[in-house]
């Protein structure tokens, strides 16, 4: 079954959404991340994506006292990111209640860093980070694509041992147009090691249909469940 992931993402202690990953495009849902949870937790779902993005932007976590907040008050599992660039910042995240971690751009700039992590802390720890546009890596805060290919990189990482990864189409971010389907058939097809999480674009319970068709191993809804193009008791069917 798929995994249902609900995403907050947090600016000024604040539940937020951006658009494309551009913070000029940010709208603010709720003052309150932990009444957010909660409501995720009594609709049933597991799981919760919590994204720091003032960390992101200040190379060190931020929001730490949300994360240690939701993990103390609710039962939801957890994984961390924004901001995760030295060993002390994951330790942090582990600390606050972190049960897995998302490594971001520094899977991109420091391999060697996330090779550590994961044998330090065990692949079922681990989210690679594997944002992308077209088909290459996306990097500089999403603003420019690289030359790496995406296939290439979540190759390298499962060759590593890495076997979790988060595959955000930066193009469809926060747009509400539909997911990057073909993609993620084509990474099932050609990456069979790789446990793919689908995100970015999931706007409606038939594009939950689709990935849950494709295989993959769980997908991400952020702006979705906030503008109510899908709504949490769409979601019973997916929890069972």
């Amino acid at each position: 079954m798929m995994e249902i992931i609900p995403a907050i993402d947090l600016i000024g202690g604040q539940c937020v959404r951006l658009t494309e990953g551009d913070f000029a495009q940010q709208t603010t849902y709720d003052s309150n991340p932990l009444e957010v949870a909660k409501r995720f937790e009594a609709n049933g779902i597991k799981r919760l994506h919590l994204v720091d993005l003032d960390g992101a932007r200040a190379r060190k976590p931020v929001n730490l006292h949300v994360l240690e907040s939701i993990a103390a008050n609710t039962n939801l599992t957890i994984d961390f990111g924004g901001g995760l660039q030295s060993d002390e910042a994951v330790k942090q995240a582990f600390d606050a209640g972190a049960a897995q971690i998302t490594a971001g751009s520094i899977a991109v700039r420091e391999p060697e860093t996330v090779k550590n992590w994961l044998l330090k802390y065990g692949a079922d720890k681990i989210f690679i980070g594997a944002d992308f546009k077209g088909t290459n890596i996306a990097i500089s805060a999403w603003t420019e694509e690289s030359k790496y290919p995406l296939q290439d990189f979540i190759s390298g990482y499962v060759q590593t041992g890495a076997k979790l990864f988060i595959c955000t189409d930066v193009s469809k971010d926060g747009k509400l147009q539909g997911p990057s389907t073909s993609t993620y058939r084509h990474l099932k097809l050609t990456q069979p090691e790789a446990e793919v999480i689908a995100s970015g674009g999931v706007t409606t319970v038939e594009d939950l249909e689709q990935l849950q068709e494709i295989g993959v191993k769980g997908a991400i809804i952020g702006k979705a469940i906030y503008e109510g193009t899908i709504e949490l008791k769409d979601l019973v069917r997916f929890l069972c």
